[in-house]
This record gives structure tokens, C-alpha cells and sequence, in this order.
């Protein structure tokens, strides 16, 4: 009788440490709930369920030492007031449904701050729907790790105007999207193992300025977008041999300048760009280089300049999808690597026009693939041919009368976000990578976001 007693009550004991064990960690709202607007809210340390609405203006700080786990239920945390603060978060579990948008953060409310938090294991990372002036600062997102093309992205704007986001880290999610919205400054941010960097639509007036997009098949992207600025960004690592660095589609009124662009399939690439009659997209003081293509144009195209561009080490400085010319555009003052006049007297221009002919050798613009074999001996020799003794009349693709002798905008930008120092702490120009950590944009330890900023 002993024994069976004794048993009865091992057992109990043992289901009692299993529920205590496996019990769903304390809810968080309860606290949100009871907070009064203007309240500052700090969890003591540990995991907390979710979801959570944040639906009074309150600050809620993590401090580094709070979790919120969804349960993989909806989005995570959902802000739907005005004047909030979220920070210093760790935010992991959100639902699986593209449908209804399941991310970590949701913010459907103005003049919000979400800032210092980590964003992982979720569908869409931070996603603003009709928010306006909201300030994202310094998270670090990372979508689910599922396969790319079902992961949410990692950025989501929509429908959502004059919101700064800036020093954030955005990598291995889908994309990073601003649809249907205007007068935001995307800033000194990192996009990095996706498929679109940045990808905007029907998006006007929005400036993009020093962000490092790396590893990604587009880096920026430009559909029906007017009035977009963007600068001093490093656009690099692009995957595949379609890959591109800056593209357009439909874009006007667009200025891009300082840029730094390579190893892309394409640099930069133009589809019926500009749009709007008497417009102008302008090019000035990029750099191009390790590219398939610096200059890519899906058609034959006018509307854009290039003015003090640097294009060097590029198979091709330009192509164009047909046999045709992209002479229509206005080439000025750019520096071509492989131009060959002379400078006689001596005020760094070319004496003669920089030209670049199109011939008929053109398998690998039609099969992108085939380009893996560009520096063969067979193709290598029928491209000689092809300019030596031309198979049919060669159509004058391009031509720069002021082409300069030495690049005004520098050489080969450094790592702006994640170097490393040589001696005397200067830092080293890597054009090959050499030097850098293929793992640098991999989600990190709250210590380590600061090197982004």
C-alpha cells in the first residue's frame, strides 16, 4: 500500500514539474493594459507571450533582457496608436500567413518609435501600414528560415509616408519593399541576403542615402517611382548573372549620384525610363566596376545623363536588348577605362570621343547564362574577329565627346559599414572582397550594431 502511495505521489509531483516546466511563459498585455498614456513600462528580465497591442501612447523598454515570443500566432507586437516607443525588444515567433501581413512589429499609427530592437524567427520583419512619421532605428531584422521565396520582407512600407529609418541591419528576408508611399529617408541601413535590397513602387519622393545592399539579386529597384534621390549607397555582391545593382522601370525625375556599384550582372539597368515626357533621369559621380554590363538598357531609350561617371574592369560598358543604340542618351565627361586617345594638351580630357561599337558577338546578352564562358578561348577569339573583319556594319552604341582621362570621383570606394584598418588605422581599398567577412551582415549581438551606425 506503501509503494502505491509512494508511486501515486512521485507521479504527481513529476506531472506538476512538467506543467511548470512546459507552462506558456507570462502574458505581457496585462501590463500594457494597465499602463496609463505617457507611461514608461520595463518588464523585469525573461520571455513574455504574445501577441501584444500597444494601443496607448506608452514606452515600452526591453532594457536587452525581455523576450516576447507570439507563439507564432499574428504578429507579434501590433502598435496602433500615435507616440509610442518600443525598444531594446527581443521579438521572435510571429504567425506564418502572408495574407494578413504576420510580422514581428506592425505599426498602424503615426509618430511612433521603434528602435534597438532584435526581430527573428518571424514571416515579415517590421511592417508599416498607413503610418506616417514613425522613426525605426537600429533593429535588427532576420525573416524565418524558410526558403527565400516564402519568406516575408524583411521592410514593408505601405501606403506610409515621411517615416526615417536608419541604422537598421535587414538581411536574409525576401525583400524590402516601399509601395504606394512618399517622403520617407531610408538611411545609413544595411539590406544583405534577399532578393530585392530595396524595392520601391508607385513610390515618389523618397531619398535613399549611405545604405550597404550586398548579396542580393537587385540591389535598388525603381518601378513607377518618380522623384527618388539616391545617393553615396554601396550596391554590391549581386547574385547571378541576372543580377542587377540600380534598375528602372518606368522611373522619372530620378537622381543618382556617388554611388559605388559592383560585381553585378548588371550596374545599372533602364526599362522605358524616363517615363514622363521632358523628364530627365540623371547619373553623376557613380562608379561601376566588376560588372556583366555597367550600363544595361532594356530598349532603345532617351531622357537619361551621365555626367563623371567611373566605369572600369566592366565586360561590357553598355548593351542594349535589341540591335540598337543608346546614343540618345546623353554621355558627358565620364571616365571609360578602356578608352584609348591621347590628352595633347593636357587638361585631362580626351582629344577624341570615347565610342563603343556593337557587333554581332552578342550570345551572352541573349542567354545571360552563357557568360560563364565570356573569357574563353573560342569566344575570346570570335570577339577578336568580330573587330577585326566584322561580320555585318557595327551600329555606334554610345558616344562620350568629353571623355576624361583620370576618374574625378576616386577609385574603388571602401567598406563603409564593416572594414578593416591597415596601418596607421587607414583603411584598406578591398575591390576583391579580400578582406571582408562574408558573415558580417548575419544577424549579431545587440553589442555589435553598432558598427552600422
Amino acid at each position: 500500500m506503501r509503494s502505491v502511495s509512494f508511486l501515486l505521489t512521485a507521479s504527481l509531483a513529476c506531472f506538476v514539474r512538467a506543467q511548470l516546466l512546459f507552462a506558456a511563459p507570462p502574458a505581457l498585455q496585462p501590463l500594457i493594459d494597465a499602463a496609463k498614456p505617457g507611461e514608461r513600462i520595463e518588464p523585469a528580465a525573461g520571455v513574455y507571450s504574445g501577441p501584444v497591442v500597444i494601443d496607448k501612447p506608452i514606452i515600452l523598454d526591453g532594457r536587452g533582457v525581455v523576450t516576447i515570443d507570439g507563439g507564432y500566432r499574428g504578429s507579434v507586437v501590433s502598435i496602433k496608436t500615435h507616440g509610442a516607443t518600443l525598444q531594446n525588444m527581443r521579438i521572435i515567433g510571429s504567425g506564418d500567413r502572408h495574407n494578413e501581413v504576420d510580422a514581428g512589429i506592425q505599426v498602424q499609427g503615426n509618430f511612433n518609435i521603434v528602435q534597438n530592437n532584435v526581430v527573428e524567427d518571424v514571416l515579415f520583419g517590421i511592417d508599416l501600414s498607413d503610418a506616417q512619421g514613425n522613426t525605426l532605428r537600429n533593429n535588427n531584422v532576420r525573416s524565418r528560415e524558410v526558403e527565400l521565396g516564402v519568406q516575408g520582407d524583411g521592410l514593408r512600407l505601405w501606403h506610409s509616408n515621411s517615416n526615417t529609418v536608419t541604422d537598421n541591419v535587414i538581411c536574409h528576408a525576401r525583400d524590402s519593399v516601399v509601395w504606394y508611399s512618399e517622403n520617407n529617408t531610408i538611411k545609413h541601413n544595411v539590406f544583405c541576403h534577399g532578393r530585392y535590397g530595396l524595392h520601391f513602387m508607385y513610390a515618389r519622393y523618397n531619398l535613399v542615402e549611405d545604405n550597404d545592399i550586398h548579396h542580393n539579386s537587385v540591389g535598388i529597384f525603381l518601378m513607377y517611382s518618380d522623384g527618388m534621390r539616391i545617393r553615396n549607397n554601396r550596391v554590391s555582391w549581386g547574385q547571378g548573372p541576372t543580377s542587377m545593382g540600380i534598375g528602372f522601370k518606368e522611373a522619372s525625375d530620378v537622381i543618382v549620384e556617388n554611388n559605388t556599384i559592383y560585381y553585378a550582372g548588371r550596374g545599372l539597368y533602364f526599362d522605358v525610363s524616363p517615363m514622363e515626357p521632358d523628364s530627365i533621369n540623371l547619373m553623376q559621380s557613380n562608379q561601376v566596376s566588376f560588372c556583366g554590363a555597367a550600363v544595361a538598357f532594356h530598349n532603345d531609350w532617351s531622357g537619361n545623363e551621365f555626367h563623371n561617371n567611373v566605369f572600369t574592369n566592366n565586360f561590357e560598358q553598355a548593351t542594349v536588348n535589341t540591335r540598337a543604340t543608346v546614343n540618345r542618351n546623353l554621355w558627358d565627361g565620364n571616365y571609360w577605362d578602356d578608352y584609348h586617345g591621347f590628352d595633347l594638351n593636357h587638361d585631362d580630357i580626351g582629344d577624341t570621343p570615347y565610342r563603343q561599337w556593337l557587333y554581332s558577338d552578342q550570345t551572352w546578352l541573349n542567354v545571360p547564362y552563357a557568360s560563364f564562358y565570356n573569357a574563353s578561348p573560342i569566344l575570346s577569339m570570335v570577339a577578336m574577329i568580330e573587330r577585326l573583319i566584322p561580320f555585318s556594319e557595327p551600329v555606334l552604341l554610345l558616344q562620350d565627346n568629353k571623355p576624361l582621362l583620370k576618374p574625378l570621383s576616386g577609385s574603388i570606394s571602401t567598406y563603409r559599414h564593416t572594414h578593416q584598418e591597415g596601418v596607421g588605422g587607414a583603411e584598406k581599398i578591398d575591390p576583391f572582397g579580400l578582406y571582408s567577412d562574408d558573415n558580417r551582415a548575419a544577424p549579431m549581438p545587440r553589442s555589435d550594431l553598432k558598427e552600422h551606425e
